[in-house]
């Protein structure tokens, strides 16, 4: 790994673990030595950030050059932590993640009195009833909208018909109990809605859509979407 890419990966280990945070953990974290993460950490110094602490003891990131001020007011901040909250909780493990890390960045990067409301904020949201397990990776999904590449479905509809289906996916909605892409369905030439716990299989084309995306999705939306597959 170059060790530009290193020093970043440092840097989002120090703003998500709890502080302060020992060379070793750090070490174990990044798959080096630990002397190699004293090496970074001078290299850190060095470039802006303010980092308290020391070897035997641990650190604390207190000041983060890579990331500019950002001024909330305490309400946009609890705002922000309830939508990361949300997709902590409603979200797959990736995206999860990165939840997680956006929430760490965003809480970094503010000054001291506002870092203080973000670590201590009192809203969460939570999930009591799971959603229907997925045969699919829903990171494939989001990819191949991005890529605008065709995807290939095997889906059962509402009444359990198989059906193989090609789609351009446009957006996925995460709905209180189900998970649905939005998308340009080849086989009926029209604008459906798929679940997601109903796709069996799923393959990710060569055929490109690039660059009819925002436009189809535009387009769905203004018609108040299509009906579920």
């Amino acid at each position: 790994m170059p060790r530009s890419d290193r020093l970043l990966r440092l840097l989002q280990h120090l703003r998500t673990e709890p502080a302060p945070v020992t060379a070793a953990r750090l070490a174990a974290l990044s798959d080096v030595s630990a002397r190699a993460i004293y090496r970074d950490i001078a290299a850190l110094r060095v470039a802006g950030a303010i980092i308290d602490g020391q070897a035997g003891y641990g650190y604390t990131l207190t000041e983060d050059a890579a990331l500019p001020p950002q001024m909330l007011s305490r309400l946009e901040i609890e705002a922000v932590i309830l939508g990361l909250s949300s997709v902590r909780a409603e979200g797959d493990a990736e995206l999860a993640q990165a939840a997680t890390e956006a929430l760490a960045k965003i809480t970094a990067s503010l000054p001291e009195q506002a870092r203080h409301h973000a670590r201590h904020a009192g809203l969460r949201a939570a999930r009591v009833d799971p959603k229907p397990p997925l045969a699919i990776d829903p990171g494939t999904v989001r990819a191949a909208m991005w890529d605008e590449r065709a995807l290939d479905i095997d889906y059962s509809d509402a009444e359990g018909r198989a059906t193989r289906r090609r789609i351009w996916p446009l957006s996925v909605v995460f709905f209180e109990r189900v998970l649905i892409v939005l998308a340009y369905c080849t086989l009926r030439q029209d604008f459906r809605a798929f679940r997601l716990d109903r796709i069996r299989k799923m393959q990710v084309t060569g055929e490109s859509f690039r660059p009819r995306r925002a436009a189809l999705l535009r387009q769905y939306l203004e018609r108040d979407c299509g009906p579920v597959a």
